[in-house]
């Protein structure tokens, strides 16, 4: 597909996200809530964290179970170790991304290596179709060195955590959801256009400065919902240096149950979770690499 495109998409609406805690008291900001699930299929939520207090932080995420889903930690700043139930751990830095498949289920950690500083990024939630759900768990550590980026003409960097952008692949690809994952740093003034195929859904977040889509302003630590009206692009300018993620992907127009960290189609497939997780069966999890 063409990386221009004469038809744009708009901004649908602006969403602030909601300040919440999550695992032992890690402060982070919940953008994309359970109620815009089915809006933004096939994304399930979006956590963006940014703390500089070691106390919002310090405790990071201890063991804690998931299934039926794919989780996409991508660190800006800080250090988070990694560990899993079939004892495989790896090492998140600055500009580093994990792409786990949780599948059929595991238990994993995800624990601060650092008492001081900035701790800044984001863990993204995709959903799996359900052909998939109960697929053997796999993940894949890419260290910031192994993304994939390149600087426009006009100045505007980019890191293509998945999919592609103006001939870029990105570090991951995924079948069926086909997601796009973009990290786009922008120079006051500039102009960044990226295809989005019609059909798919996707959101924007401004976690530096103030951009503009479509002629909308999206502040600082907002989220633009893009229209899905059938434009097949983005536009994107800087009135002051921005950075911001770009996220879409195809929808699977399925059902969605969800309890927690788990995620299925149906409440029986649910309940047969819980009694999975209680007979110790995601101890025994062997996780493949991606």
């Amino acid at each position: 597909m063409s990386q221009t495109s004469t038809a744009f998409r708009g901004v649908e609406r602006l969403v602030a996200g909601q300040q919440t805690a999550d695992g032992a008291g890690v402060r982070l900001t919940r953008v994309l809530t359970q109620n815009l699930q089915r809006r933004l299929d096939p994304f399930l939520m979006l956590d963006a964290f940014r703390n500089e207090n070691p106390d919002d932080y310090i405790g990071g995420f201890p063991d804690h179970p998931h299934r039926g889903f794919e989780t996409i930690t991508y660190m800006l700043a800080g250090r988070m170790r990694h560990h899993d139930s079939a004892g495989n751990q790896g090492l998140l830095g600055p500009g580093g991304m994990q792409w786990m498949v949780a599948g059929s289920g595991l238990i994993h950690s995800e624990l601060p290596e650092q008492e001081s500083g900035l701790m800044e990024g984001f863990q993204l939630w995709l959903n799996l179709p359900a052909a998939d759900k109960m697929m053997a768990p796999n993940y894949r550590d890419v260290p910031s060195a192994a993304i994939p980026e390149y600087t426009s003409a006009s100045g505007v960097h980019v890191r293509v955590i998945a999919g592609e952008s103006h001939g870029t692949v990105g570090a991951v690809q995924r079948p069926v959801t086909e997601p796009l994952y973009l990290d786009i740093h922008l120079l006051a003034g500039s102009r960044f256009e990226q295809a989005i195929p019609a059909g798919h859904n996707a959101f924007a977040y401004v976690y530096r400065g103030r951009a503009e889509i479509a002629g909308t302003a999206v502040d600082d630590r907002q989220m633009a919902i893009l229209a899905n009206d059938g434009a097949a692009g983005v536009v994107i300018e800087a009135p002051v240096d921005s950075r911001l993620i770009l996220v879409a992907g195809h929808p699977l127009d399925e059902p969605i149950a969800q309890y927690g960290p788990f995620v299925m189609n149906t409440a029986e497939q649910i309940e047969q979770t819980l009694r999975d997780y209680r007979d110790g069966k995601f101890e025994a999890a062997v996780v493949q690499a991606l």
